[in-house]
């Protein structure tokens, strides 16, 4: 048995999936197979059953799982102790972030790192929450600040904040008097809407299917700004994390909410990587960071 099995197995558990499963630890399809039946042939054990629509641990595989989960802590752990063990902190921390997270104000964080490790130099990238996923598993990347919980395998999550999904709307619009919008009111509406590297994209794009709204999705963009503005002009109306509704560009649009029972949560979190990196130093610095949108939340309609 070895490392890159043991985050195999935990993929493939986690994703009931050969190709979820192989995406997410960047190895092909066929190369993730041949790793568990090798595993399988060493232990003497089916470790999944495979089905044309799933794959799901059988009980061996079941109790293998949280010891494999344990080794990839471990291995993690015993990396972070050699950086932490020298005496100045150097080399390079690669992070990326989602545009304006509202939750986190990033550049102060990178800020208060820089003053207190001089000596480690500070990479950062700004993209969609899924391409910095992809980044973080394949090692490019020691930690990504991103907005959603979906598909991590075995990157190590710290939980920042979860805010609820809103309704943003030009003023004119016929949903902007409501005070609460049922899901079938957006049924064949014209959205502005997140390219789907975004995670919102797929929050919102989930939670329409679950209540059998067709989205007409007119505009796809890569820029809360450029969100705002087409508001604005009338070319839609937005499901946007409630921070978005606190941006000063956002004045003159309406808030509306969700069905309570049925809100959309969005879940603001760090993730880091196995490898022997600064992360610990900077997620250390997480407490005592004031969220980036320190305007007051606004009213709902």
């Amino acid at each position: 048995m070895d490392l890159r099995q043991m985050e195999y197995l935990v993929a493939l558990a986690d994703e009931e999936q050969f190709t979820r499963a192989a995406a997410l630890t960047g190895v092909s399809q066929s190369g993730l197979s041949a790793s568990i039946r090798a595993l399988e042939a060493e232990l003497g054990v089916p470790l999944f059953t495979r089905t044309t629509r799933r794959v799901e641990p059988t009980d061996a595989g079941l109790a293998l799982l949280p010891h494999a989960r344990a080794l990839l802590e471990q291995a993690g752990a015993a990396r972070d102790a050699v950086v932490r063990a020298t005496n100045a902190l150097s080399g390079t921390l690669t992070v990326g972030a989602e545009q304006c997270l509202g939750v986190l104000d990033v550049p102060s964080l990178l800020e208060r790192f820089h003053r207190r490790y001089p000596q480690v130099a500070i990479d950062f990238t700004q993209a969609g929450s899924y391409d910095l996923l992809a980044r973080v598993r394949s090692g490019a990347m020691d930690v990504a600040f991103v907005a959603t919980s979906d598909h991590l395998g075995s990157l190590a999550r710290t939980p920042i904040a979860t805010r609820p999904v809103v309704l943003l709307a030009p003023p004119e619009h016929r949903l902007a008097c409501s005070s609460r919008v049922e899901w079938a009111d957006l049924d064949d509406e014209d959205f502005v809407d997140f390219d789907p590297s975004w995670a919102v994209r797929s929050l919102n794009d989930r939670a329409a299917a679950a209540h059998g709204v067709h989205r007409r999705v007119r505009c796809t963009v890569n820029d809360i700004h450029t969100l705002l503005d087409l508001l604005h002009r009338g070319l839609g109306v937005a499901l946007v994390p409630l921070p978005i509704t606190a941006k000063p560009q956002a004045v003159g649009l309406t808030t509306v909410r969700l069905p309570v029972e049925s809100t959309p949560q969005w879940e603001v979190s760090a993730v880091t990587g196995a490898g022997a990196s600064p992360a610990p130093q900077l997620l250390e610095l997480l407490d005592g960071t004031a969220p980036a949108a320190a305007l007051p939340e606004p009213a709902l309609a």
